[in-house]
């Protein structure tokens, strides 16, 4: 049987527009609301046999609302940004606007002094390569919405540019499945029942 890792995006802790890069911020009321609107759907996941998060407060506090008690793992945390670290992306446009276009447009770019997207994607990558897969087994990551976008990208090997067409709404839930070096996406969806006529 195949591995499988739901991923679960984190509760946001800032509106869109607000986000910061490598936010460290608490979940805020309005996130701790939305796990809580969210529970019942996501608390089945609690059964997984292994249950990790990303370092950050708010993917810890989801994760523990949701009462999956996971264990935080450095690889799943967000890119490195360098100096940008705090800014919103704004922000960043307003005091770098050739380096935020260089970023952008070059997946090995690191004019912030941090992480390229590519070495993002690659640790992400490693960490979902590394996973024990004896026999099948199912895991549940909390992540940042980042993070979960950089895993799909690597399961499905699409170009690392394909990063920003990625959208990964806070507390939704992605599926990969297979092993290492071979990964498929999985939705998990009810399938429509026939009609009757």
């Amino acid at each position: 049987m195949p591995l499988r890792v739901t991923f679960v995006a984190a509760a946001r802790s800032a509106p869109l527009l607000a986000e910061r890069f490598d936010d460290d911020r608490p979940l805020d009321r309005s996130g701790w609301d939305e796990v809580q609107r969210a529970a019942g759907e996501l608390l089945p996941l609690a059964g997984a046999e292994l249950r990790y998060c990303s370092p950050t407060p708010r993917s810890r506090a989801t994760g523990d609302v949701l009462g999956y008690t996971p264990l935080v793992q450095p690889a799943l945390r967000d890119c490195d940004m360098g100096r940008w670290r705090g800014l919103t992306l704004g922000e960043a446009m307003a005091r770098e606007p050739a380096a935020v276009d260089a970023w952008l447009a070059d997946p090995r770019a690191t004019p912030h002094g941090g992480e390229s997207l590519l070495a993002f994607i690659s640790r992400v990558g490693g960490w979902l390569d590394t996973r024990p897969a004896q026999d099948g087994g199912r895991i549940v990551a909390v992540a940042e919405p980042g993070v979960v976008r950089a895993a799909l990208v690597y399961a499905l090997k699409a170009p690392p540019a394909s990063y920003w067409n990625i959208d990964v709404r806070p507390l939704s839930t992605t599926t990969v499945t297979g092993r290492a070096g071979r990964w498929n996406l999985r939705f998990d969806g009810v399938s429509a029942q026939p009609s009757r006529a």
